[in-house]
């Protein structure tokens, strides 16, 4: 069965049908990794996106039960030049196509995803909508026009009520603005005893849990959205190390006095070199992100760049001059990805040590 993709431009593209039923709108964007297609798919930031995989075969090691970055994943559609019907791995449960199916996103295969990556790096984000292939493709032109996107994405993905992951090490409280399953896998990994609050939690609540850190998630959507939450933030980095990645890094850039925009294309991909501006260091990160921290907003008094990317020169990582918080951009629990990007938990965990000596040692 034949479908199509009809972009905002006007541009029609015929594949062939596979997942769910039915139409999808959404921003069309592309992910460059070769692997980590079920973490993509299921990453909370992809909320209400339509991915175009711009590498040729997805699919081909099928889906797995361990790999999920969320329970439910909040995708509009997935576009692919084929999908792999079947799978070869020791873990397969099922393939991609099973997948989408049974949770109703409907994907369209036969297309030139690479073709399509350069459509969007040349002319930008674009909505797009998968339909059938007989509907008229004005009227659907003119669906796509008249689609807003809506501004409470975080508010849909990001958890309603507080709930723990127990350990034995360092108490973590994590802001959940659309939290990845793998930031909690390397906290717990480190024996931390983590508490995820929900993005508009106040911070007297936070506080009240006693933590030795917050972590600022990941998250969809543009950071002003929810820019409420930088009040909380600037009470918490007063009080408590704090580390934030993704959408958190933004906001907490915004917190300190800086503005963000979005980005033509974004960064969507599992190999992006980043440089360790004080070491030299090139590391290779996984990236989502289809906003930026604009770097000429950056108050070098208040804020230091410790990370820039070496695809664009985008601001990868901040740290505060005076207090103990700091922020990544990429995503460095490695979902999928190179693990090069793990240290900042390291770091984050000495931090939390360091702190909590002081304040040992003052109190």
């Amino acid at each position: 069965m034949k479908r199509k993709l009809i972009l905002s431009d006007g541009t029609v593209l015929i594949g062939d049908a596979f997942g769910g039923e039915g139409e999808a709108i959404g921003e069309v964007i592309f992910n460059t990794c070769m692997t980590g297609y079920q973490e993509a798919i299921s990453d909370p930031t992809n909320y209400g996106q339509l991915i175009t995989f711009s590498y040729p075969l997805i699919g081909n090691y099928g889906i797995n039960r361990d790999d999920f970055e969320s329970i439910q994943p909040v995708i509009k559609g997935v576009i692919v030049k084929e999908a792999a019907e079947f799978p070869s791995n020791w873990r397969n449960n099922m393939t991609i196509g099973e997948f989408l199916k049974l949770k109703n996103i409907p994907g369209i295969a036969g297309i030139d995803t690479r073709m399509l990556t350069r459509h969007i790096r040349e002319n930008g984000v674009l909505k797009g909508a998968i339909c059938s292939i007989a509907e008229n493709d004005e009227v659907v032109l003119t669906r796509l026009k008249a689609v807003s996107f809506p501004a409470d994405q975080v508010k849909q993905v990001a958890a309603t009520k507080p709930y723990p992951v127990p350990g034995r090490g360092k108490n973590v409280v994590v802001v959940d603005f659309g939290l990845k399953h793998g930031i909690l896998r390397e906290l717990t990994e480190r024996g931390s005893d983590v508490t995820v609050v929900p993005y508009n939690t106040p911070a007297k609540d936070i506080l009240a849990l006693s933590p030795d850190g917050v972590l600022l998630s990941n998250g969809p959507g543009n950071p002003r959205d929810v820019e409420e939450t930088t009040e909380m933030i600037r009470v918490i980095q007063e009080k408590i190390p704090l580390f934030a990645i993704g959408l958190g890094h933004q906001l907490f850039a915004i917190t300190n006095g800086c503005k963000t925009t979005k980005m033509a294309a974004g960064h969507r991909g599992s190999s992006y070199p980043v440089k360790d501006l004080k070491t030299g260091k090139i590391i290779f990160t996984s990236q989502n992100h289809g906003y930026e921290v604009e770097a000429h907003s950056v108050d070098h008094d208040v804020l230091s760049v410790t990370y820039q990317s070496l695809n664009g020169d985008s601001i990868e990582g901040l740290a505060h001059q005076s207090l103990p918080a700091f922020s990544v951009q990429f995503h460095p629990e490695a979902a999928p990805g190179s693990e090069d990007g793990k240290i900042v938990f390291d770091q984050f965990m000495t931090m939390m040590k360091e702190h909590k000596g002081k304040v040992e040692q003052h109190g």
